[in-house]
Protein backbone atom coordinates (compact mmCIF):
# COMPACT_ATOMS: atom_id res chain seq x y z
CA UNK A 1 0.00 0.00 0.00
CA UNK A 2 1.48 3.32 -1.03
CA UNK A 3 1.62 6.26 1.30
CA UNK A 4 2.23 9.92 0.54
CA UNK A 5 6.02 9.78 1.02
CA UNK A 6 8.66 9.00 -1.54
CA UNK A 7 12.10 7.86 -0.40
CA UNK A 8 15.18 6.54 -2.12
CA UNK A 9 16.48 3.06 -1.57
CA UNK A 10 19.66 4.59 -0.17
CA UNK A 11 17.68 6.56 2.43
CA UNK A 12 15.80 3.45 3.52
CA UNK A 13 19.02 1.44 3.72
CA UNK A 14 20.56 4.03 6.03
CA UNK A 15 17.45 3.99 8.20
CA UNK A 16 17.92 0.25 8.91
CA UNK A 17 21.74 0.12 8.78
CA UNK A 18 21.53 -1.95 5.60
CA UNK A 19 23.86 -2.44 2.65
CA UNK A 20 22.56 -1.75 -0.86
CA UNK A 21 23.41 -4.53 -3.35
CA UNK A 22 22.47 -3.43 -6.90
CA UNK A 23 20.65 -5.67 -9.34
CA UNK A 24 22.63 -6.98 -12.29
CA UNK A 25 23.34 -4.20 -14.79
CA UNK A 26 22.95 -1.34 -12.33
CA UNK A 27 25.53 0.68 -10.45
CA UNK A 28 25.42 1.25 -6.71
CA UNK A 29 24.65 4.92 -7.32
CA UNK A 30 21.72 4.10 -9.62
CA UNK A 31 20.29 1.58 -7.19
CA UNK A 32 20.60 3.86 -4.16
CA UNK A 33 18.95 6.75 -6.02
CA UNK A 34 15.87 4.77 -7.08
CA UNK A 35 12.70 6.16 -5.51
CA UNK A 36 10.02 4.00 -3.86
CA UNK A 37 6.65 5.14 -2.52
CA UNK A 38 5.29 2.12 -0.69
CA UNK A 39 5.80 -1.39 0.64
CA UNK A 40 4.22 -4.68 -0.46
CA UNK A 41 4.56 -8.46 -0.31
CA UNK A 42 7.18 -10.16 -2.50
CA UNK A 43 4.63 -11.59 -4.92
CA UNK A 44 2.71 -8.32 -5.27
CA UNK A 45 5.33 -5.58 -5.16
CA UNK A 46 6.02 -3.36 -8.16
CA UNK A 47 9.13 -1.38 -9.10
CA UNK A 48 8.08 1.61 -6.99
CA UNK A 49 7.70 -0.49 -3.84
CA UNK A 50 10.04 -2.17 -1.38
CA UNK A 51 9.45 -5.70 -0.05
CA UNK A 52 11.07 -8.08 2.44
CA UNK A 53 12.00 -11.73 2.88
CA UNK A 54 11.73 -12.48 6.58
CA UNK A 55 10.58 -16.11 6.52
CA UNK A 56 11.64 -19.20 4.58
CA UNK A 57 7.95 -19.79 3.90
CA UNK A 58 8.14 -17.03 1.25
CA UNK A 59 11.48 -18.04 -0.26
CA UNK A 60 9.86 -19.33 -3.46
CA UNK A 61 8.48 -15.87 -4.26
CA UNK A 62 11.90 -14.21 -4.28
CA UNK A 63 13.22 -15.18 -7.78
CA UNK A 64 10.13 -13.77 -9.50
CA UNK A 65 9.66 -10.59 -7.48
CA UNK A 66 9.36 -7.27 -9.31
CA UNK A 67 9.93 -5.10 -6.25
CA UNK A 68 12.14 -2.06 -6.45
CA UNK A 69 14.20 -3.52 -3.61
CA UNK A 70 14.01 -6.38 -1.11
CA UNK A 71 15.10 -6.42 2.51
CA UNK A 72 16.86 -9.74 3.13
CA UNK A 73 19.79 -11.54 4.75
CA UNK A 74 23.13 -11.87 3.01
CA UNK A 75 22.69 -15.58 2.24
CA UNK A 76 19.46 -14.86 0.30
CA UNK A 77 20.95 -12.09 -1.84
CA UNK A 78 22.26 -14.33 -4.68
CA UNK A 79 18.69 -15.42 -5.51
CA UNK A 80 17.36 -11.86 -5.60
CA UNK A 81 16.72 -10.56 -9.16
CA UNK A 82 16.34 -6.93 -8.06
CA UNK A 83 18.24 -4.53 -5.82
CA UNK A 84 18.68 -5.89 -2.30
CA UNK A 85 19.08 -4.16 1.04
CA UNK A 86 21.09 -6.64 3.08
CA UNK A 87 20.38 -6.55 6.84
CA UNK A 88 20.84 -8.87 9.78
CA UNK A 89 17.16 -8.84 10.74
CA UNK A 90 14.80 -8.30 7.77
CA UNK A 91 11.64 -8.44 9.87
CA UNK A 92 12.84 -5.69 12.20
CA UNK A 93 13.95 -3.63 9.19
CA UNK A 94 10.54 -4.16 7.56
CA UNK A 95 8.83 -2.98 10.75
CA UNK A 96 10.86 0.22 10.84
CA UNK A 97 10.30 0.99 7.17
CA UNK A 98 6.52 0.49 7.35
CA UNK A 99 6.43 3.57 9.58
CA UNK A 100 7.83 5.66 6.72
CA UNK A 101 4.74 5.00 4.63
CA UNK A 102 2.10 5.19 7.33
CA UNK A 103 -0.46 7.91 6.64
CA UNK A 104 -1.51 9.49 9.92
CA UNK A 105 -4.38 11.93 10.35
CA UNK A 106 -3.37 15.52 10.93
CA UNK A 107 -3.94 16.59 14.55
CA UNK A 108 -3.77 20.17 15.77
CA UNK A 109 -3.12 20.59 19.50
CA UNK A 110 -5.97 21.86 21.62
CA UNK A 111 -9.00 20.84 23.65
CA UNK A 112 -12.23 20.44 21.67
CA UNK A 113 -15.16 22.45 22.92
CA UNK A 114 -17.18 19.24 23.22
CA UNK A 115 -14.60 17.58 25.49
CA UNK A 116 -14.92 17.70 29.26
CA UNK A 117 -11.63 18.46 30.97
CA UNK A 118 -11.63 19.26 34.68
CA UNK A 119 -10.24 22.66 35.66
CA UNK A 120 -7.56 21.07 37.85
CA UNK A 121 -5.97 19.07 35.01
CA UNK A 122 -2.32 19.93 34.24
CA UNK A 123 -1.90 20.18 30.46
CA UNK A 124 1.55 20.38 28.85
CA UNK A 125 2.33 21.73 25.39
CA UNK A 126 0.94 20.06 22.28
CA UNK A 127 -1.89 18.11 23.96
CA UNK A 128 -4.95 17.19 21.88
CA UNK A 129 -8.29 16.23 23.44
CA UNK A 130 -11.07 15.29 21.00
CA UNK A 131 -14.83 15.76 21.21
CA UNK A 132 -16.57 13.57 23.77
CA UNK A 133 -13.43 12.79 25.72
CA UNK A 134 -13.49 13.16 29.51
CA UNK A 135 -10.50 13.94 31.72
CA UNK A 136 -11.11 13.87 35.46
CA UNK A 137 -9.91 16.01 38.34
CA UNK A 138 -6.25 16.13 39.23
CA UNK A 139 -4.89 14.49 36.08
CA UNK A 140 -1.56 15.30 34.46
CA UNK A 141 -1.20 15.21 30.67
CA UNK A 142 2.38 15.25 29.36
CA UNK A 143 3.60 16.99 26.23
CA UNK A 144 2.01 15.76 23.02
CA UNK A 145 -0.61 13.54 24.65
CA UNK A 146 -3.44 12.63 22.25
CA UNK A 147 -6.86 11.67 23.62
CA UNK A 148 -9.30 10.62 20.91
CA UNK A 149 -13.08 10.90 20.86
CA UNK A 150 -14.95 9.19 23.66
CA UNK A 151 -11.88 8.21 25.69
CA UNK A 152 -12.24 8.55 29.46
CA UNK A 153 -9.45 9.40 31.89
CA UNK A 154 -10.39 8.98 35.54
CA UNK A 155 -9.37 11.30 38.35
CA UNK A 156 -5.73 11.49 39.33
CA UNK A 157 -4.31 9.75 36.25
CA UNK A 158 -0.80 10.58 35.01
CA UNK A 159 -0.05 10.36 31.29
CA UNK A 160 3.56 10.71 30.14
CA UNK A 161 4.63 12.59 27.05
CA UNK A 162 3.43 11.24 23.72
CA UNK A 163 0.77 8.92 25.17
CA UNK A 164 -2.14 8.16 22.82
CA UNK A 165 -5.58 7.04 23.99
CA UNK A 166 -7.74 5.85 21.11
CA UNK A 167 -11.52 6.11 20.86
CA UNK A 168 -13.38 4.58 23.77
CA UNK A 169 -10.31 3.73 25.82
CA UNK A 170 -10.88 3.96 29.57
CA UNK A 171 -8.41 4.69 32.35
CA UNK A 172 -9.82 4.25 35.86
CA UNK A 173 -8.84 6.60 38.68
CA UNK A 174 -5.17 6.85 39.56
CA UNK A 175 -3.70 4.95 36.59
CA UNK A 176 -0.21 5.88 35.39
CA UNK A 177 0.77 5.52 31.71
CA UNK A 178 4.43 5.92 30.68
CA UNK A 179 5.72 8.05 27.82
CA UNK A 180 4.99 7.06 24.21
CA UNK A 181 2.54 4.33 25.21
CA UNK A 182 -0.65 3.63 23.25
CA UNK A 183 -4.00 2.42 24.57
CA UNK A 184 -6.12 1.16 21.67
CA UNK A 185 -9.91 1.45 21.24
CA UNK A 186 -12.13 0.17 24.05
CA UNK A 187 -9.25 -1.08 26.18
CA UNK A 188 -9.82 -0.70 29.92
CA UNK A 189 -6.90 -0.06 32.26
CA UNK A 190 -7.54 -0.03 35.99
CA UNK A 191 -10.93 -1.70 36.25
CA UNK A 192 -11.70 -3.38 39.56
CA UNK A 193 -9.93 -6.70 40.01
CA UNK A 194 -12.01 -9.85 40.38
CA UNK A 195 -11.93 -10.56 44.10
CA UNK A 196 -14.64 -12.09 46.33
CA UNK A 197 -14.57 -14.04 49.59
CA UNK A 198 -17.34 -16.54 50.45
CA UNK A 199 -18.99 -16.67 53.87
CA UNK A 200 -20.17 -19.88 55.54
CA UNK A 201 -23.32 -19.86 53.41
CA UNK A 202 -21.41 -19.42 50.17
CA UNK A 203 -22.46 -15.80 49.74
CA UNK A 204 -19.71 -13.71 48.19
CA UNK A 205 -18.25 -10.64 49.86
CA UNK A 206 -16.52 -8.13 47.59
CA UNK A 207 -12.82 -7.43 48.24
CA UNK A 208 -12.14 -3.75 47.65
CA UNK A 209 -9.37 -3.28 45.08
CA UNK A 210 -7.18 -0.60 46.67
CA UNK A 211 -4.20 -0.59 44.28
CA UNK A 212 -3.82 0.84 40.80
CA UNK A 213 -2.10 0.08 37.47
CA UNK A 214 1.31 1.41 36.47
CA UNK A 215 2.11 1.07 32.78
CA UNK A 216 5.68 1.67 31.59
CA UNK A 217 7.09 3.50 28.59
CA UNK A 218 6.46 2.54 24.96
CA UNK A 219 3.74 0.03 25.86
CA UNK A 220 0.90 -0.94 23.53
CA UNK A 221 -2.41 -2.19 24.96
CA UNK A 222 -4.63 -3.75 22.27
CA UNK A 223 -8.27 -3.08 21.50
CA UNK A 224 -10.74 -4.54 23.96
CA UNK A 225 -8.07 -5.66 26.41
CA UNK A 226 -8.41 -5.28 30.18
CA UNK A 227 -5.77 -4.73 32.85
CA UNK A 228 -7.22 -4.90 36.37
CA UNK A 229 -6.09 -2.69 39.23
CA UNK A 230 -4.29 -4.27 42.16
CA UNK A 231 -6.07 -5.46 45.28
CA UNK A 232 -3.42 -4.04 47.63
CA UNK A 233 -0.29 -3.21 45.65
CA UNK A 234 -0.30 -2.18 41.99
CA UNK A 235 -0.57 -4.14 38.76
CA UNK A 236 2.62 -3.33 36.81
CA UNK A 237 3.32 -3.46 33.08
CA UNK A 238 7.00 -3.01 32.17
CA UNK A 239 8.59 -0.86 29.49
CA UNK A 240 8.16 -1.94 25.87
CA UNK A 241 5.47 -4.54 26.59
CA UNK A 242 3.11 -5.27 23.67
CA UNK A 243 -0.37 -6.55 24.53
CA UNK A 244 -2.62 -7.74 21.71
CA UNK A 245 -6.42 -7.46 21.46
CA UNK A 246 -8.87 -9.17 23.83
CA UNK A 247 -6.34 -9.92 26.57
CA UNK A 248 -7.29 -10.16 30.26
CA UNK A 249 -4.61 -9.38 32.86
CA UNK A 250 -5.72 -9.92 36.44
CA UNK A 251 -5.02 -7.85 39.52
CA UNK A 252 -1.49 -7.54 40.88
CA UNK A 253 0.12 -9.13 37.83
CA UNK A 254 3.64 -8.02 36.91
CA UNK A 255 4.68 -8.16 33.25
CA UNK A 256 8.41 -7.75 32.62
CA UNK A 257 10.02 -5.40 30.10
CA UNK A 258 9.58 -6.10 26.38
CA UNK A 259 7.32 -9.10 26.78
CA UNK A 260 4.57 -9.90 24.25
CA UNK A 261 1.07 -11.06 25.18
CA UNK A 262 -0.87 -12.24 22.11
CA UNK A 263 -4.61 -12.11 21.54
CA UNK A 264 -7.16 -13.78 23.82
CA UNK A 265 -4.69 -14.62 26.59
CA UNK A 266 -6.07 -14.81 30.11
CA UNK A 267 -3.70 -14.25 33.03
CA UNK A 268 -4.87 -14.89 36.57
CA UNK A 269 -4.15 -12.34 39.28
CA UNK A 270 -0.75 -12.21 41.04
CA UNK A 271 1.07 -13.80 38.10
CA UNK A 272 4.61 -12.60 37.44
CA UNK A 273 5.91 -12.80 33.87
CA UNK A 274 9.57 -12.04 33.26
CA UNK A 275 11.24 -9.87 30.65
CA UNK A 276 11.34 -10.83 26.97
CA UNK A 277 8.63 -13.47 27.32
CA UNK A 278 6.07 -14.32 24.62
CA UNK A 279 2.62 -15.76 25.32
CA UNK A 280 0.99 -17.06 22.13
CA UNK A 281 -2.65 -16.55 21.28
CA UNK A 282 -5.17 -18.05 23.67
CA UNK A 283 -2.65 -18.96 26.38
CA UNK A 284 -4.16 -19.31 29.83
CA UNK A 285 -2.11 -18.78 32.98
CA UNK A 286 -3.61 -19.99 36.24
CA UNK A 287 -3.22 -22.72 38.83
CA UNK A 288 -2.74 -23.33 42.53
CA UNK A 289 -0.96 -20.35 44.03
CA UNK A 290 0.86 -17.49 42.29
CA UNK A 291 2.66 -18.41 39.07
CA UNK A 292 6.01 -16.99 37.95
CA UNK A 293 7.55 -17.23 34.48
CA UNK A 294 11.25 -16.45 34.37
CA UNK A 295 12.81 -14.20 31.72
CA UNK A 296 12.94 -15.53 28.16
CA UNK A 297 9.97 -17.93 28.24
CA UNK A 298 7.89 -18.49 25.10
CA UNK A 299 4.56 -20.29 25.44
CA UNK A 300 2.89 -21.53 22.25
CA UNK A 301 -0.75 -20.78 21.47
CA UNK A 302 -3.61 -22.36 23.44
CA UNK A 303 -1.31 -23.71 26.15
CA UNK A 304 -2.49 -23.76 29.76
CA UNK A 305 0.28 -22.77 32.16
CA UNK A 306 -0.69 -24.19 35.55
CA UNK A 307 2.61 -23.90 37.43
CA UNK A 308 5.71 -21.72 37.48
CA UNK A 309 8.41 -21.99 34.78
CA UNK A 310 11.96 -21.55 36.03
CA UNK A 311 14.01 -22.10 32.87
CA UNK A 312 13.85 -20.02 29.65
CA UNK A 313 12.75 -21.78 26.49
CA UNK A 314 9.73 -22.80 24.43
CA UNK A 315 6.81 -24.49 26.20
CA UNK A 316 3.70 -26.04 24.64
CA UNK A 317 0.60 -27.90 25.77
CA UNK A 318 -2.86 -28.95 24.68
CA UNK A 319 -3.98 -31.58 22.20
CA UNK A 320 -3.44 -31.07 18.48
CA UNK A 321 -6.43 -31.37 16.16
CA UNK A 322 -7.24 -34.60 14.30
CA UNK A 323 -10.09 -36.08 12.27
CA UNK A 324 -13.09 -35.87 14.58
CA UNK A 325 -13.84 -39.59 15.07
CA UNK A 326 -10.19 -40.37 15.70
CA UNK A 327 -9.91 -37.48 18.19
CA UNK A 328 -12.96 -38.74 20.13
CA UNK A 329 -11.54 -42.26 20.35
CA UNK A 330 -8.24 -40.89 21.64
CA UNK A 331 -10.05 -38.68 24.13
CA UNK A 332 -11.87 -41.72 25.56
CA UNK A 333 -8.59 -43.58 25.85
CA UNK A 334 -7.07 -40.68 27.72
CA UNK A 335 -9.31 -41.54 30.69
CA UNK A 336 -7.58 -44.95 30.85
CA UNK A 337 -4.05 -43.53 30.61
CA UNK A 338 -3.32 -43.76 34.34
CA UNK A 339 -4.40 -47.40 34.47
CA UNK A 340 -2.34 -48.17 31.38
CA UNK A 341 0.75 -46.59 32.95
CA UNK A 342 0.29 -48.68 36.11
CA UNK A 343 -0.05 -51.88 34.08
CA UNK A 344 3.09 -51.06 32.10
CA UNK A 345 4.99 -50.42 35.32
CA UNK A 346 3.91 -53.78 36.74
CA UNK A 347 4.92 -55.50 33.49
CA UNK A 348 8.34 -53.83 33.54
CA UNK A 349 8.93 -55.09 37.09
CA UNK A 350 7.89 -58.60 36.11
CA UNK A 351 10.19 -58.65 33.07
CA UNK A 352 13.15 -56.95 34.76
CA UNK A 353 16.15 -59.28 35.32
CA UNK A 354 16.66 -60.56 38.85
CA UNK A 355 19.54 -58.61 40.38
CA UNK A 356 19.74 -60.61 43.58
Amino acid sequence: MAGSRKLTIGELARLVDGSVQPATGRTLEQAAAQVVSGIAALADASADQISHLSSRAYQAALPATRAGAVLLRADDQPECPVTAIVVDNPYWAYARITQCFEVMPSISPGVHSAAHVAASVEIAEGVFVAAGAVVGEGCSLGAGVVIHAGAIVGAGCQLGSGVTLHCGAVLADGVQIGAQSTIHPNAVVGAEGFGYAPDDRGHLERIAQLGSVIVGKNVSVGAGSSIDRGALGDTRIGDGVKIDNQVQIGHNCVIGNHSVICGCCGIVGSTTIGAHCVLGGGVGVGGDGPITLCDGVTVSGMTHVSRSIEQPGLYSGGVLHAESRRWKRNALRFADLDGLAKRVKKLEKRLAPDTK
